[in-house]
């Protein structure tokens, strides 16, 4: 039945995206059990890292309770067969001090990050990485933000300088299906590489979303074990790969571990499971990065003001993953203008 059918790769974003979720505090433990589990289930890819990728723990987005090379080579340690990958932002990760250490210790996945309109600060990542041989993927972050035409020209970029697929980041959990075929398609009728998608659960569409991507044509999806991830979570690993064989897709998964995986994720990794909450759906309606759920939460409390009239006003001001200062400048106008 699925001979017929084109490849789907599925990556696996749980102690990446994931590490959001507790504010980058996943142990080397955790990090150890999660990815022996996953491998032996077959994931072809496990993401690995700081919530924002390489190079980016600080005081600013989140110190991490582990630095990226002890991550990193603990997670080779325990993935005999699946491919370890990363996540880098230029301007978090540079080449001297992040990549080259990654690629000793053995990452196979590169994944070279920007905002959906910023594709050029890509461009030395992605040729360094690629003149090393790696497998490198371009991602389009917040790619809500823009409409089609552009994230096409950005994503022609990163396609020239070597990237061998592009993946669309639903970063705020905002699209519905509709929006995801009418960009995917687009992608998939212009780009000469694979087209992919991340996706948010903000407004309870992670799956849908994921599986719109695929009728469109993306070749590469991520998820992540019980929806492990930032703001509401991301699509539910576990359910978008029983999905996705039901439409007659073979992943090379062995779905009964992949269930035991996402089971001891929830066991080992949560300090609760995702849920679309209140504060979440607004994000999502919005269109402000997941990842800003909990400290949009605690700084609305720090000014008593309604952390979803914050993430409006956030949504309003465009601010992006990066701006975290914003949150506090924007919390105290709000809290002003309410007692004057």
């Amino acid at each position: 039945m699925s001979n017929n059918k084109q490849k789907i790769l599925i990556s696996d974003s749980t102690l990446r995206d994931g590490n959001h979720a507790v504010l980058h505090q996943l142990t080397e433990q955790q990090i150890a059990t999660y990815c022996t589990a996953a491998n032996s289930a077959g994931v072809p890819i496990v993401e690995v890292g700081h919530g924002n990728g390489l190079g980016a723990s600080s005081l600013q987005v989140g110190e991490a309770a582990v630095d990226d090379l002890t991550m990193l080579t603990i997670a080779r340690k325990h993935l005999k067969n699946s491919r370890l990958g990363i996540h880098a932002i230029p301007g978090f990760a540079t080449i001297e001090r992040d990549l080259k250490p990654a690629i000793n210790c053995g990452v196979d996945v590169f994944r070279i990050a920007a905002h959906c309109t910023e594709a050029d600060i890509t461009e030395r990542h992605i040729r360094f990485c690629r003149m090393e041989g790696k497998i490198v993927f371009g991602v389009l972050m917040m790619s809500h933000m823009v409409e089609k035409e552009i994230l096409a020209d950005e994503a022609r970029k990163m396609q020239n300088y070597g990237a061998e697929g592009i993946i669309l980041m639903d970063s705020a959990g905002n699209y519905l299906p509709n929006d995801v075929k009418e960009k995917v398609s687009f992608l998939k009728e212009n780009l000469k590489v694979s087209v992919g998608f991340h996706s948010h659960n903000n407004l309870g569409m992670g799956i849908a979303n994921s599986v719109a991507a695929v009728e469109a044509g993306a070749a590469i999806i991520d998820g992540c074990a019980r929806g492990f991830g930032a703001g509401a979570g991301n699509a539910q690993l576990e359910v978008l790969v029983a999905v996705l064989e039901r439409m007659g897709y073979n992943l090379g998964i062995d779905l009964y571990k992949l269930l035991d995986a996402s089971d001891l994720a929830e066991r080992e990794l949560m300090e609760k499971m995702p849920t679309v909450g209140s504060t979440s759906i607004v994000s999502g309606l919005s269109g402000v990065f997941s990842g800003y759920l909990k400290p949009v939460n605690r700084i609305a409390k720090e000014f008593d003001i309604d952390p979803r009239d914050l993430f409006f006003e956030l949504g309003r001001q465009k601010v992006v993953a990066g701006q975290e200062d914003r949150i506090i400048e924007i919390a105290a106008e709000l809290s002003n203008s309410g007692k004057n």
